[in-house]
């Protein structure tokens, strides 16, 4: 193949004849030869007489020049010239194909995977061996790179996805160094970052071979984590350019009192002239800002634009109540003077009687020497706990001498407790007064510092009982409890065995105590704590963001030390999101105050850089034989012009119409509307003859390839399992396709499709009134009971959906005959399996041309609305093996069976009709019968 510039030549030898056109030129001009001349007496005889026919002297230059294009351009067609050629594949040996595969990547995640396959694809042709590695994901498996057949590779890239961190490249550097061997080629795929040691990641790429860098012009954006400050909630919105991008919205999204997602307050921040980050100011009411969950920009899909909030966002309503008056003279000694400054930074504080505070529902009520309680008093502290609330209680003399909680458990103390109490290091007692004893592991307390000067001169006693070891979650050195614990139904109840004063302990003195309030959750932190305070304490994942700023399950993660929170960065051991332990929470985010985005650096010598988009081959071959041969018709039409032969009627009966017609057809074959004709054919002579199930394009790659890679897996089961034996599915394109022969569609909803047209929506409502049926699946999980109202592809199925002519739907009822086709089944998982399905109402109302829906199409529901994402569930690579992950363990496993079962029984449904249905009567026919 020779190369010059963006066209290749596929036949360059072809191109040597190119040489010989000076020889034609010669020869061309000595066509006709010149006449001779002779004298002749007769010739006077012939004078005055005409010759129509003439022939040239010698042939025009201009004549000439068009037989020499025209040839030239037959040379160079049959030589195969190709625009934009696939120079990838003149190499040969190893190709090392890298991803980052970061967060950064997921806004153009599309052009990526298409990039990555079109590489793979050049690697195959060529007959290349191929070692593909996602950088963000670690290092590579095994001790060294796995080169294998490219196809192997390019049947994984629809299934990629990216993380929600930055990819090491430095880690990988290291890892690459003492692995190089005999060499190999690398095509490094960047998200456009510059990250830490970048300079030694291309120094052992190109110490290995030639280096091509792919990139593009895109501009990520991300948020820091987001912070309470001088009343209003701050963070900070990066870009690594000042070239674009000069606004852009931010939104705080959390639930409402239903529980369901809402957008509680936005802004739009502009950025200044050349800045690269500005400020992001949200001033919400305290109960918006206690519901706020995260901030978002929604016009970018990325994990960097979504920054989590936790507790230090909140501040709890607690109440507090003292059994004792305060007196004007003795402040410092008040049971609420020392928890009031714990708390005041941090907590809105509510002083009432019980009633009034437990009407403002509060998240802790705080009991200092409070013994006893009036009867409804009691039953609404009561039901209050059991409902969730968090009471602690502070001992001193009126509990002590109660005598509450001594002869039976009471519910509102965590243990039973001895009368009185116990004095130690006072002039009545022996001993000094006792220091606390290290925290347990499974104390809430754990790995918190202990003060030498904290001592405990009183406090009540606990008395002996099988449960109390599991309920101390602090004591002191000689071993008695010092704080207490129980859970009360969904509650709490928390004592703490000394005073809320100094009075018996100078606990409530020290910066301990605080931390404990704050372990307890009765505090909320005004700003992030260090590793220390964390440390020693296992934070289990509550939900993690996957690479495109979407809240996941946390599947299978182990829980994290606390200090790891802090000190490190978020990884594949480490995903940001929602982190919780003692009922408290830490937002891990990727970007904290004064971080920065720094785009990727100029490259060193040597390295190829090239832009992001694929573009496609044109092949010029065709083209140019057209204009051969029109060039050549234009050179009978001359010649015969020359030859005086033009004239009259015989111009379109000659040849020269025909010669010009057969070799433009010749030529124009392969791309004429018969060869589209054939094709529309044996689609349906294929959908006829055979069980087909169809999948609706989107026209988004990794939403069209888990489409097909769906269907398939499921065709497979349906193939072991049932006497339906599918063959491959068809993808459909609304716009062209026939689909009246289809029995099943499957309809992924992305937000980015395009609304069918008016012809489409016409063929979709002959389709569905025929007996067809689609399933709609929003793939999002949330569908809830408006049909995806909240979500972006919820919105867009209530678009694609708008012209449709479906009857009245209704959740699927618990005996619908979906639920025993093939399978008994209870509901209808796929990779999710949280929401309901929506169906034909029962009722025979909706009439379609005369004829109800129900009876016009056998009892088939046509429309099945769901956001399960079955196709992800039953997507199979070509060797059988799951594409994406479904569930956690065991329960994922079981969950992916009950998705190909659910899958069974669709495809049953849609082939049997309503027979099921019918056998439900089976029993009173035959009842009937015997009568």
């Amino acid at each position: 193949m020779l190369t010059l510039g963006p066209i290749a030549f596929l036949a360059p030898l072809l191109l040597v004849t190119l040489a010989a056109l000076p020889v034609l030129w010669w020869l061309l001009r000595a066509v006709p030869p010149a006449p001779a001349k002779r004298a002749f007496p007769g010739v006077r005889l012939l004078m005055g007489l005409k010759d129509p026919e003439r022939m040239p002297e010698k042939t025009p230059w201009w004549l000439l020049l068009l037989r020499m294009v025209a040839l030239a351009a037959a040379i160079l067609a049959f030589a195969n010239p190709v625009l934009n050629p696939e120079v990838q594949g003149e190499r040969d040996g190893p190709l090392l194909v890298l991803l980052d595969g970061g967060w950064a990547s997921a806004p153009n995640w599309s052009a990526r995977q298409a990039k990555a396959q079109d590489v793979l694809d050049r690697a195959a042709r060529a007959g290349r061996p191929v070692a593909m590695v996602e950088i963000a994901k670690g290092l590579p498996q095994g001790e060294t790179l796995n080169f294998r057949d490219a196809g192997a590779w390019a049947q994984r890239v629809a299934g990629l996805t990216p993380e929600a961190w930055a990819p090491d490249r430095g880690a990988l550097a290291e890892w690459l160094e003492s692995r190089i061997g005999d060499g190999f080629e690398t095509v490094w795929l960047a998200d456009g970052l510059a990250g830490d040691g970048d300079g030694d990641f291309l120094r052992v790429l190109q110490a290995a071979g030639p280096v091509t860098v792919i990139s593009d012009a895109s501009d990520p954006v991300a948020l820091t984590s987001p912070r309470f400050e001088d009343g209003a909630v701050r963070a900070e919105l990066l870009r690594t350019t000042d070239t674009i991008r000069p606004s852009l919205r931010v939104t705080a999204l959390g639930p409402d009192p239903n529980g369901i997602e809402r957008v509680l307050g936005e802004t739009m921040v502009i950025f200044d002239g050349e800045g690269t980050s500005t400020g992001v100011e949200m001033d919400l009411p305290v109960e918006l800002r206690n519901r706020v969950t995260r901030l978002v920009v929604p016009q970018e899909r990325s994990a960097g634009a979504v920054a989590l909030t936790d507790d230090g966002l909140k501040r709890r309503k607690v109440g507090i109540i003292a059994g004792a008056q305060e007196e004007e003279a003795a402040r410092l000694n008040s049971p609420l003077f020392y928890i009031g400054k714990a708390l005041e930074t941090s907590a809105d504080l509510i002083e009432a009687p019980l009633t009034d505070i437990l009407l403002a529902a509060p998240d802790v009520i705080i009991l200092a020497d409070i013994a006893t309680f009036a009867g409804p008093e009691r039953e609404a502290l009561e039901e209050w706990v059991r409902a969730g609330g968090l009471l602690i209680r502070f001992a001193g003399p009126r509990l002590a001498q109660s005598g509450e909680g001594q002869l039976e458990q009471d519910p509102l103390l965590p243990v039973r407790l001895r009368a009185g109490g116990r004095a130690v290091g006072g002039t009545m007692s022996w001993g000094a007064p006792k220091q606390l004893r290290a925290f347990p592991e499974d104390s809430p307390f754990f790995g918190l510092r202990l003060p030498d000067e904290v001592t405990v001169s009183s406090q009540v006693m606990a008395q002996p009982d099988p449960n109390l070891p599991e309920r101390v979650l602090a004591s002191l050195e000689d071993g008695t409890p010092l704080v207490t614990g129980r859970a009360e139904g969904d509650g709490r109840v928390v004592l703490f065995h000394v005073t809320a004063n100094a009075d018996w302990s100078n606990l409530p003195l020290s910066g301990l105590f605080v931390e404990m309030l704050e372990r307890l959750a009765v505090s909320t932190r005004g700003r992030t704590p260090d590793a220390e305070a964390l440390e020693g304490q296992n934070w289990l994942p509550v939900s993690v963001l996957d690479g495109f700023g979407s809240l996941v399950d946390p599947k299978l993660l182990a829980g994290v030390d606390g200090a790891r929170l802090i000190e490190e960065r978020p990884g594949p051991t480490m995903p940001p999101g929602l982190y919780e332990a003692n009922d408290q929470s830490i937002a891990v985010n990727l970007f904290q105050t004064g971080d920065t985005l720094e785009p990727l650096g100029a490259m060193p010598s040597g390295v190829v850089v090239e832009a992001m988009g694929v573009v496609e081959e044109t092949f010029l071959k065709p083209w140019l034989l057209v204009v051969a041969l029109l060039l050549l018709a234009a050179d009978i039409l001359a010649t015969l012009w020359l030859a005086g032969r033009l004239t009259g009627p015989r111009v379109v009966r000659g040849g020269t119409v025909a010669v010009l017609a057969l070799g433009l057809a010749g030529v124009l074959a392969p791309y004429a509307d018969a060869q589209e004709l054939e094709r529309d054919d044996a689609a349906a002579v294929h959908a006829t003859s055979e069980t087909v199930l169809a999948y609706v394009e989107t026209g988004e790659a990794r939403v069209d390839n888990i489409s097909r890679a769906g269907l398939a897996g499921l065709s497979r089961v349906l193939t072991r399992r049932t006497a339906i034996e599918p063959a491959e599915p068809m993808a459909v394109n609304l716009e062209t396709d026939e689909i009246a022969f289809l029995p099943f569609l499957y309809w992924p909803i992305s937000e980015l499709q395009q609304i069918p047209s008016d012809a489409a929506y016409a063929r979709l409502n002959a389709y569905l009134r025929s007996g067809g049926m689609i399933l709609f699946d929003t793939q999002d999980a949330n569908l809830g009971g408006r049909l995806g109202a909240g979500t972006p592809n919820g919105r867009m199925l209530q678009r694609l959906a708008a012209k449709l002519d479906v009857p009245p739907l209704e959740p699927a009822p618990d005996d619908h005959v979906l639920t025993r086709t093939f399978y008994l089944l209870q509901d209808f998982p796929g990779r999710f399996a949280n929401t309901d399905i929506w169906v034909e109402a029962m009722p025979d109302i909706e009439e379609v041309e005369g004829m109800p829906f129900r009876n016009l199409n056998d009892g088939v529901t046509p429309v099945i609305i769901g956001a399960n994402d079955w196709a992800g569930a039953w997507a199979e690579d070509a060797s059988g093996n799951a594409m994406l992950p479904v569930g956690r363990g065991s329960g994922g496993a079981r969950q992916r069976e009950m998705a190909y079962r659910f899958g069974v029984n669709l495809i049953m449904h849609v082939m049997t009709g309503n027979y099921k249905s019918d056998q439900v009567h089976v029993p009173a026919l035959l009842e009937r019968l015997g009568n």
